[in-house]
């Protein structure tokens, strides 16, 4: 969901604001109905990477690098 407030508003409600992201949702600043900035939970901008996390889920065939032979007139 997401919630448009004034800058007003804002100011006035920052915890709640911050409460309801905290919840998952996004909270739009307007100013003179204008959007022109979004508050959303830092986590959602950077997650978490854990390398190899992939790690045995693909396969890659041993001719992988060999000529297609649909592209066998171009290579002549």
């Amino acid at each position: 969901t997401m919630t448009q407030v004034n800058i007003h508003q804002a100011k006035t409600h920052l915890s709640k604001l911050i409460e309801l992201v905290q919840q998952g949702e996004e909270v739009i600043i307007a100013k003179g109905n204008h959007p022109i900035a979004k508050l959303v939970l830092l986590e959602t901008l950077k997650p978490n990477r854990k390398i190899g996390s992939a790690a045995g889920q693909i396969v890659i065939s041993d001719d992988f690098d060999e000529p297609l032979a649909d592209f066998e007139s171009y290579r002549s």
